[in-house]
């Protein structure tokens, strides 16, 4: 999820800065201190937008820099467990694929992402899938759901885990297939009746009662 949040710090603006306007300073101090981090709280945080800076700043005794307060705003990509995302396929491996959110980068693992048979071509930058022949390759725009996140501090990357095994989840194609066969009463394509759903014998015998009594 992306959020717009609202942030107050203290910036140290050295004596080389004094002649510099005073919101510039501010700006870069903090888009060095936070921009392209992770936070517990905030997320990724992405971007530092709309900086207040308070005119009066202080000094500390042995220290020739002045203190001024901030208030900023802060873009973040904040992720969350269950969420339903879109992203993109940037690295395939042999254990899975690497789907770009946003500012990360998540681990959609060669058991999350169909029931089928699944081939990994390193090379070539491909899955593929052997009975629907279906492919996941660099560059496809895919749907997922975020089934883990293990959030650093810092410059730290932190983990995020995907899967689209699921209805009308996975590359973009094969959701507007999927969706189309719905319409049409058929199974998403991978998906195999499950056994409720399978006409049973009872249902069956009716009809052959009924055209045995025809023929009598």
């Amino acid at each position: 999820m992306f959020q717009i949040a609202s942030m107050s710090d203290v910036i140290r603006v050295s004596p080389e800065k004094f002649g510099s306007p005073l919101r510039d300073v501010a700006l870069e101090v903090l888009k060095s201190k936070y921009e392209s981090t992770i936070s517990p709280e905030m997320g990724y945080i992405i971007l530092i937008t709309d900086v207040g800076v308070e005119k009066v700043g202080k000094i500390i005794p042995g220290d020739g820099a002045r203190y001024h307060k901030v208030d900023f705003a802060a873009l973040s990509f904040y992720p969350m467990l269950q969420e339903v995302v879109e992203g993109e396929v940037v690295e395939i491996t042999d254990f899975g694929a690497f789907v770009r959110l946003g500012p990360a980068d998540a681990l959609l693992h060669l058991s999350q992402i169909t029931d089928d048979y699944l081939t990994s071509d390193v090379k070539q930058g491909v899955i593929l899938a052997s009975q629907t022949k279906r492919t996941l390759k660099v560059g496809s725009k895919v749907r997922v759901r975020i089934t883990a996140i293990s959030l650093g501090r810092g410059v730290s990357m932190g983990k995020i885990g995907v899967t689209c095994r699921q209805p009308f989840l996975g590359a973009l194609e094969w959701i507007e297939d999927d969706i189309a066969k719905s319409r049409k009463g058929g199974a998403p394509s991978g998906k195999q009746p499950k056994e409720s759903e399978k006409p049973s014998k009872e249902a069956k015998e009716p009809k052959e009662q009924k055209k045995e009594q025809r023929k009598k």
